[in-house]
């Protein structure tokens, strides 16, 4: 099972911010609810992502006209992509390997499509597992195959 299943409801998820737009901007973007906040450059690929939690660190260090730098100075620049083409169990394993809980879509121009989740991967998964398991026993039980 591919990414590609979860893009409807990963659309839904995304906000992007230019990288030179200031960080109030992208503070006002995760109040609203949502996690993560992919930050674009000029020709609206990724360059990085910002989180709540990168936001509430630099405020709390706020002297001055410092809560109004660029996105850009605060964005986490390493950042855990994925494709509508990746297996969900291969990204599931990486998110937990890496601790994550929001992975930004990307397509071939490497622009932000959508934002996956933790939550979402693992029911989805949990929700395959589930029907494997009702076929297998569907299966030894002789129904359904006949």
């Amino acid at each position: 099972m591919n990414v590609d299943i979860l893009l409807p409801a990963a659309r839904q998820k995304l906000r992007a911010i230019s990288d030179r737009a200031p960080l109030i901007e992208a503070a006002g973007l995760l109040k609203s609810g949502f996690d993560l906040v992919a930050v674009c450059g000029n020709e609206q690929n990724l360059v990085g992502v910002v989180s709540k939690t990168d936001v509430v660190e630099r405020i709390s260090q706020c002297q001055g006209s410092s809560c109004t730098c660029a996105v850009a100075t605060v964005m986490t620049l390493q950042v855990l992509t994925c494709t509508r083409f990746d297996t969900l169990s291969g990204l599931w394993e990486q998110m937990k390997s890496r601790r994550i809980k929001n992975v930004p879509v990307l397509d071939e121009a490497r622009r932000p499509v959508g934002i996956i989740t933790a939550r979402d991967v693992l029911q989805t998964l949990l929700t395959e597992a589930a029907s494997e398991e009702n076929m297998l026993r569907d299966y030894v039980m002789g129904f359904g195959y006949r």
